[in-house]
């Protein structure tokens, strides 16, 4: 069965588009077909794996998201294949920025990118479609968490990243009614540990009754910004990086997530 996961976080520069990224690649690699859709108008994600010239042409292309979404169109026209054995892209565009105003004109317009993934996700072709959020609460994050199993929340080890952790939780609350996501845990980024904000962050987290942390933390690492600079995983950038063991480590949390909740239940 298909498992559609998506990361969100209303504030920015939280890490979202670089787990979505390399927690990608590292599913692919280890055998799983995943499926990545770019819902963020900064096209970062896409930007990840393919050079800009190549993501501005995608663009320019009639089958892209945001006209998927616009005709209320199935999303497989939309998909291209990467470099990477098992791992495709719906190709993305700029015009997502007028997302919010197309899907307020839809019916039941919550519910837009569920019925445009329905018969993707029918034919089982992907163990995981993995959606990128941009860093906003409206009607186009509501679209997404309709139409994803999970949410993995993505929080920066910084003083102001825990801002807005708490109206995440009760944005994703508020609609219980309309959707069955379940968060399936906070991610801590960008960490150093010379710094008491990864501490204050963690022990924030854990106060938070019900919610799972994940074992696996990102830390600082130049590596991931030189492998975005080239439009490269960092693995594929630098194989002995820090963050590629954490990236890898974080993957296979979430390949075991619900059958060894003992061992990557909430972190003691």
């Amino acid at each position: 069965m298909t498992k559609t996961i998506c990361f969100a976080n209303n504030k920015g520069g939280s890490g979202k588009s670089t787990t979505c990224a390399n927690l990608g690649y590292f599913l692919a690699k280890s055998g799983k077909r995943v499926l990545l859709i770019d819902g963020d108008m900064q096209l970062n994600l896409s930007l990840s794996f393919f050079e800009e010239e190549e993501v501005l042409s995608m663009a320019a292309e009639e089958e892209n998201l945001f006209e998927a979404l616009k005709g209320q169109r199935e999303l497989t026209p939309c998909v291209v294949e990467t470099r990477y054995a098992g791992l495709s892209l719906v190709k993305s565009t700029t015009l997502m920025s007028q997302i919010e105003y197309e899907l307020f004109t839809k019916l039941q317009r919550e519910f837009v990118l569920k019925r445009c993934l329905k018969s993707l996700k029918e034919a089982g072709e992907y163990d995981y479609i993995l959606i990128d959020a941009p860093p906003t609460l409206g009607i186009w994050v509501i679209n997404i968490l309709c139409a994803s199993d999970y949410c993995i929340i993505p929080v920066e080890a910084s003083p102001w990243g825990l801002f807005g952790l708490a109206n995440m939780f009760d944005f994703i609350n508020g609609l219980s009614d309309m959707i069955d996501t379940k968060v399936m845990g906070v991610l801590i980024t960008k960490v150093d540990e010379r710094k008491g904000y990864y501490r204050q962050t963690k022990e924030t987290i854990r106060s938070f009754e019900n919610i799972r942390l994940f074992d696996t933390v990102i830390h600082v690492d130049s590596a991931i910004e030189w492998a975005q600079d080239k439009s490269l995983p960092v693995a594929e950038f630098k194989k002995s990086a820090r963050s590629v063991e954490e990236f890898k480590n974080l993957a296979e949390e979430v390949r075991d997530y619900g059958s060894r909740k003992g061992k990557h239940g909430k972190s003691k």
